[in-house]
């Protein structure tokens, strides 16, 4: 009867331990089929955005998956929204895990920039009008840390020597935590720029 008992508890806990440990295995996606995921673009939902050449693609399509609602309200929201006539400021998607801030500046000389990262948000940055110069470079081959990681404003900065891509108008660019970047440089001419970052929390 002990035998049976001391039997049959064992096969609950390794059933238990089985179905938990399922989700963080569902989290692994192989290169290959990220990319193939990727190169439908189905997740797009619509939005008339071209996606950059330097995202991430495992990493967007693990993230894709861990929070599907968060990044499915995003593409929609700039699908849903005329993102030529959109005015400036922020606007509320989902609370505090997704929403987004519409800019309409000048670009900025390099040596008015500078790196920065982030922990809890991945940055969807979307270049509306105008063109821009962005870096980026893996947080962990960053040449110094010149402020720690603050994280009431979720950012910290550094010196790199980056790898820089000029944003075109209808294109978008993601920086995931562990991805320093550089934004609002001037590809010449310091002219204005619409762009919408969207903050989406990011999964650990």
């Amino acid at each position: 009867m002990k035998k049976a008992m001391v039997l049959s508890f064992l096969l609950v806990l390794v059933s238990f331990l089985s179905v938990n440990a399922q989700p963080a295995a569902d989290s692994t996606i192989s290169k290959s089929k990220a990319a193939k995921w990727f190169k439908k673009k189905e997740w797009l939902n619509g939005a008339p955005l071209k996606p950059h050449k330097s995202i991430n693609q495992q990493e967007f399509a693990r993230q894709y998956r861990i929070n599907k609602t968060y990044w499915d309200k995003a593409f929609a929201w700039l699908k849903e929204n005329n993102l030529q006539t959109i005015a400036k400021g922020k606007y509320p998607i989902d609370g505090d895990n997704v929403f987004a801030s519409v800019t309409e500046d000048p670009s900025k000389d390099f040596d008015k920039t500078g790196w920065e990262s982030h922990k809890k948000y991945i940055d969807l940055q979307c270049v509306i009008t105008g063109d821009e110069k962005m870096g980026k470079w893996p947080v962990a081959e960053v040449t110094s840390v010149t402020k720690p990681y603050d994280e009431t404003k979720d950012v910290a900065n550094y010196t790199a020597p980056g790898k820089f891509y000029v944003i075109p108008a209808g294109t978008f660019i993601i920086f995931f935590p562990g991805e320093a970047h550089r934004p609002n440089i001037t590809p010449g001419g310091n002219k204005v720029v619409k762009k919408i970052v969207i903050k989406i929390r990011a999964a650990s």
